[in-house]
């Protein structure tokens, strides 16, 4: 069992930055992939980045490519995203999902959530 926990939510202006932890206890965090999420209300849930159990192979979807970047401390069971050059259409709650083999697009795959951080971005 993996429990996840976000942190680093809040409200920050178009252009701002912000980071998100997602800290993880339990299992062994090493030895899962670890997916970044994002759902609005009344669309689907959104696959926003993923990083490999090394940390060496890094996805990220196209609405955030060159602004967010992932990255994780297994010292500190920990997976980031730092998010630059913000936009309104970012604000949404983030997630962060654990899975024991690769990351994916997929949502239903992961094994493991965390509970969501709300990021609002104003205009």
């Amino acid at each position: 069992q993996v429990q996840l926990a976000e942190s680093g939510g809040g409200l920050v202006q178009a252009g701002g930055s912000l980071g998100l932890s997602c800290a993880a206890s339990g299992r062994t965090f090493s030895n899962y992939s670890v997916g970044w999420f994002r759902l609005v209300p009344g669309r689907k849930r959104e696959f926003v980045a993923g990083i490999s159990r090394t940390g060496v192979d890094t996805s990220y979807a196209a609405s955030v490519k060159g602004r967010f970047t992932v990255s994780r401390n297994d010292a500190r069971n920990t997976v980031y995203l730092q998010m630059s050059s913000l936009k309104p259409e970012d604000t949404a709650v983030y997630y962060c999902a654990a899975v024991s083999g690769h990351y994916s697009d997929y949502a239903p795959l992961y094994d493991y959530w965390g509970q969501g951080t709300q990021v609002t971005v104003s205009s």
